[in-house]
């Protein structure tokens, strides 16, 4: 790793703006690295991982990618603060991606407290603070676009993740009133919300309790799909709410209404009691 951690470590890039990318490092947000290098955008990877952003930095610049490097938790607020300031001076940053997140599996009165006090930083502070370090620039430039990384969790009830999914529908509830506000403005907002996606999100410990097995195959994306369906929808002017694949669609329509929340409860509760 360079000394400091926002040294440039590959050859100047193409002239359109640079893409700033959150939890760059892995899953989905490396795959937005990877596109939007591809798209043609100098890229600023932040995440709190020194060796893994080391790593995709490494395979990018070997592609003659433009990288800047953030290290920085974004459950801290020194780093928050730290972030926005380097954000702030990028001129001109033509895409903002928060994809910084982890996942809680648990009763609520159950999980550490101080593992619920991180996630809403991560998943709501720092997205908003974010949103506001650069929005000003891009509406001033009429230009820009804004990912924040929901999930379809936000959109219907599952209680076993009960932060996670409140602070995925708070992700979603922003994004959508940002639009609406900032519309005619010139710029974009989207709030991806992807389903079960193939990526190492549910292999840490705080996912423990998390079965994948009991999932079939076909409700799996693979990361490069979920990145590939949000950036076409961004440049087709789709929804603010962006659900990638069919399946996931279905998936909300089914269960993301009041029929489909109380059968699944049901469905919960007979699993529960089963002998």
């Amino acid at each position: 790793m360079p000394a400091n951690p926002a040294d440039t470590i590959a050859r100047p890039g193409p002239a359109c703006g640079a893409a700033a990318i959150t939890g760059a490092a892995s899953g989905i947000g490396a795959e937005f690295a990877r596109q939007l290098f591809r798209a043609g955008h100098p890229l600023i990877l932040v995440d709190k991982s020194a060796e893994q952003l080391d790593r995709i930095a490494a395979e990018l610049s070997a592609s003659g990618a433009t990288v800047e490097l953030i290290v920085a938790d974004l459950t801290s607020d020194g780093d928050i603060t730290r972030v926005t300031e380097r954000l702030t001076a990028v001129e001109p940053l033509a895409i903002l991606v928060n994809s910084a997140g982890f996942g809680t599996v648990g009763t609520f009165d159950q999980t550490d407290p101080a593992r619920q006090t991180a996630m809403m930083r991560l998943h709501m502070e720092a997205p908003v603070r974010l949103c506001r370090a650069v929005l000003p620039s891009m509406l001033k430039r009429r230009s820009g676009a804004i990912v924040n990384l929901g999930s379809i969790s936000g959109l219907m009830r599952f209680p076993d993740a009960l932060l996670y999914n409140a602070t995925k529908a708070f992700v979603i509830a922003f994004s959508r009133l940002l639009a609406i506000q900032i519309a005619g403005r010139g710029v974009r907002v989207q709030a991806l919300c992807p389903g079960l996606t193939r990526t190492g999100f549910v292999d840490t410990p705080d996912m423990a309790g998390f079965d994948r097995d009991r999932l079939p195959a076909f409700m799996w994306m693979t990361s490069d799909a979920v990145v590939a369906s949000s950036l076409a929808a961004l440049g087709r002017g789709g929804r603010i709410v962006h659900i990638p694949g069919l399946v996931n669609k279905l998936y909300v329509m089914a269960f993301g209404s009041s029929i489909g929340i109380a059968a699944l409860n049901v469905y919960r509760n007979l699993r529960r009691h089963r002998p």
